[in-house]
C-alpha cells in the first residue's frame, strides 16, 4: 500500500532568498517534485513556523511555491538566456574584450527582498494552513530530506501526540562531529542536536552512502538506537544530466576544467589555485584555464587572496556563481574533467553528474568517492598536489570522453523511489 504523505518544504520556502540552487536544494527539489506530483499517492506539504509547529500546506499550494523557487532560480532558462553562462563562456573561448578576459569573478546575485517573497508564499502558497498534529491523515509518513528544522529542539513535539505518523530523515552526512575543523564554531553543536532529535523522534532514516550508514549507526548508538532502519539511497541526479546534447565546438577546443562546491576549507580549494599556479609558472600560456563553481562560504580568508591578488592565476582561473543547473550541465560536458579534492564529503553530488555525463572525474581518494564513482574516476590523494598536477596535465591532453554512466543510469532512475516507498511500508 501507498501511505500518505506529509512533505516538508520548510527549507524549499526559505531558498526563495537565494540566487541559485546549491546540491542539497537541487535533491530536496527533486524529492518534492516526486511526492507532489505524483496522482497516485495522498501527498500535502508541511512547514514549520516555530511557535505555530508544523502547519498544513496543501497539494496545490506546494507545488506552487516550487514552481515559483525553481522559476526564482532560473531553472528553466536556456543557456543562451543565462548572462553569467555566457560570460563564462566568453572569457573561456576569448570572445570578449581585454576587461573581460582579465576578470577573476563572474556572479549573478539575484535576490527577492525578505518581505516580498514571504508574502507572495503566504497569499499564494498557503503556508497559514491548519495544523500539521491535528489534521495530517493516519499512518501518515513525514519526510524531510533538507535536515532542517531537525536541528531544533521542540520542533517535534507534536508527534508525541500522534504515534500514527513515522517520520523519515534525510541525513547528508556525519561531518560536523567528525572533522568540525571544517564547519562554522556552531556546526558541531547544531549537527549533536540533529542526530539526538532523529534517535528521539525518527522511525527511520535515509542516507545516500553505505559510509554514512555505518557511521550513523554508531552515533545513533549513543541514544539506543543503533538498530533505527536506515535505507541507502544515493542522491538523484536531475534528469538534464543524462540528456545529450550536441557538443559546444568552440568550448570543446578550449582544455579547461571545473571544480564545483563552496568556497570553504573541506573542499580543498587553495591546494587546487596552488597547483594552477605551478601550471602556469611550467607552461604559461599553455596552461589550462580552471573555472571554480560555487559561493562564499566560510574561513575561506587565503582562498580568496589567491582568486582576488595572485597575478599568476589572472586570465586562468574565473570564480563564478550564480548558475543555473542547465548552464552547469553545459559547462561540465566540455570541460576536461571535473576536479573534486576535497578532505571529506558525505557525498559528492557533481561527482556523479559529471558521471552521468560521462566526462571525467579526478576526485580525492577517500572512500565515498570510490562508493559512488566505483572505478570510473582517477583517485588522487587530497594532500598530494604534484599528484593532482600530473592527473590535470595527462586530462589536458585527452579528447576522448569516458563511458562511466552505465550503472548510475539504474541507480537513479524510478527504482529509486519505488525503494523508499518499499522502505515507508516496513516502518
Amino acid at each position: 500500500m501507498n501511505y500518505p504523505v506529509a512533505y516538508d518544504i520548510t527549507r524549499l520556502a526559505s531558498r526563495i532568498l537565494n540566487a541559485t540552487p546549491n546540491g542539497i536544494d537541487r535533491v530536496d527539489l527533486a524529492f518534492a517534485r516526486h511526492f507532489l506530483e505524483d496522482p497516485k499517492q495522498n501527498v500535502s506539504g508541511l512547514v514549520y513556523l516555530g511557535k505555530l509547529s508544523h502547519r498544513l500546506v496543501s497539494n496545490a499550494g506546494a507545488i506552487a511555491a516550487i514552481d515559483k523557487i525553481e522559476e526564482h532560480f532560473r531553472e528553466f532558462e536556456s543557456k543562451s538566456e543565462d548572462i553569467t553562462f555566457q560570460s563564462v563562456r566568453n572569457w573561456l573561448i576569448g570572445g570578449g574584450d581585454d576587461a573581460q578576459l582579465g576578470v577573476r569573478r563572474v556572479s549573478n546575485p539575484r535576490r527577492i527582498a525578505y518581505r516580498k517573497a514571504a508574502n507572495w508564499l503566504i497569499s499564494h502558497g498557503g503556508m497559514l494552513g491548519k495544523s500539521a498534529a491535528r489534521n495530517l491523515p493516519q499512518n501518515a509518513r513525514y519526510v524531510c530530506v533538507s535536515q532542517f528544522p531537525l536541528s531544533i529542539d521542540g520542533a517535534y513535539d507534536w508527534l508525541s501526540n500522534r504515534p500514527d505518523v513515522k517520520p523519515v530523515f534525510f541525513i547528508h552526512d556525519l561531518l560536523p562531529l567528525q572533522h568540525p575543523e571544517y564547519f562554522r564554531q556552531s556546526e558541531m553543536a547544531r549537527h549533536k542536536r540533529r542526530i539526538k532529535n532523529l534517535a528521539l523522534h525518527g522511525a527511520g532514516a535515509i542516507v545516500s552512502t553505505a559510509v554514512v550508514k555505518d557511521m550513523l549507526s554508531d552515533y545513533l548508538s549513543e541514544f539506543g538506537r543503533k538498530e533505527l532502519p536506515i535505507l541507502v539511497a544515493p542522491m538523484p541526479i536531475a534528469p538534464i544530466f543524462f540528456e545529450k546534447e550536441a557538443a559546444d565546438v568552440e568550448l570543446s577546443g578550449v582544455p579547461y576544467f571545473v571544480q564545483c562546491g563552496t568556497l570553504e576549507p573541506r573542499k580543498n580549494h587553495l591546494m587546487i589555485l596552488n597547483v594552477w599556479r605551478e601550471l602556469v609558472k611550467r607552461h604559461g600560456a599553455g596552461a589550462p584555464k580552471l573555472v571554480i563553481i560555487g559561493a562564499r562560504g566560510w574561513e575561506n580568508e587565503n582562498i580568496i587572496d589567491m582568486l582576488e591578488r595572485c597575478p599568476a592565476l589572472r586570465g586562468k582561473v574565473l570564480e563564478v556563481s550564480g548558475l543555473t543547473t542547465p548552464s552547469l550541465k553545459h559547462l561540465l560536458a566540455d570541460a576536461r574533467a571535473l576536479l573534486m579534492p576535497s578532505f571529506a564529503e558525505g557525498y559528492g553530488l557533481p561527482v556523479a553528474e559529471a558521471l552521468a555525463l560521462q566526462i571525467p572525474v579526478i576526485a580525492s581518494d577517500i572512500p565515498v568517492f570510490h562508493e559512488i564513482g566505483n572505478k570510473a574516476f582517477t583517485p588522487v590523494s587530497p594532500i598530494d598536489g604534484e599528484g593532482w598536477l600530473r592527473a590535470i596535465m595527462d586530462h589536458c591532453t585527452r579528447t576522448k570522453r569516458t563511458s562511466t554512466a552505465s550503472n548510475l543510469q539504474t541507480r537513479h532512475s524510478p527504482d529509486f523511489f519505488e525503494n523508499i516507498q518499499e522502505f515507508f511500508q516496513k516502518l
